[in-house]
């Protein structure tokens, strides 16, 4: 069985702290993920979140636990602890362009744990994979904007 791997990428008129907070609230996932049935924090803090995601998709029902150290607004990593794979890593990457505006990566390398697995769950999990970052960038747009900073207006000459 070969590993799969997702490399996906978006510019999004949102801010790289709004779209990180996004990514890393998992218990809001069921909200705006079709196929997240389920989401559970574990654990939180400053530089980690733990939670376990229920999906299902295409007939198939699976469990993934993951531990992701994260760095607000830049980055996030994901380490599974839990599934039906026997590797699962990886990243989130935020780049702010502007004060409303960033460049968002997304990298995953999995395989499964058995053939039967990929046969079947393969396909199903591969679509999920290669359309997460639209469906945060969807998601960042059917939200308000944050308001944008207003500089004071420089001194009337005189």
């Amino acid at each position: 069985m070969a590993a799969r791997q997702v490399r996906r990428s978006a510019l999004v008129l949102r801010p790289a702290a709004m779209m990180f907070d996004l990514i890393e609230a998992a218990e809001d996932y069921p909200r705006f993920l079709p196929w997240c049935t389920g989401a559970r924090i574990l654990a939180r803090d400053d530089a980690l979140v733990a939670a376990d995601l229920d999906i299902e998709y295409g007939g198939f029902r699976w469990r993934v636990g993951t531990r992701n150290p994260k760095r607000r607004p830049e980055h996030m990593a994901i380490h599974l602890v839990q599934g039906p794979f026997r590797s699962f890593e990886g990243q989130w990457r935020l780049t702010p362009l502007a004060d409303d505006a960033c460049r968002v990566e997304f990298a995953l390398d999995y395989e499964f744990d058995s053939a039967l697995a990929t046969r079947l769950a393969g396909p199903a999990f591969g679509r999920i994979a290669d359309q997460l970052v639209d469906a945060f960038v969807r998601r960042a747009h059917a939200l308000p904007a944050p308001a944008h900073v207003v500089l004071p207006s420089p001194p009337a000459p005189g």
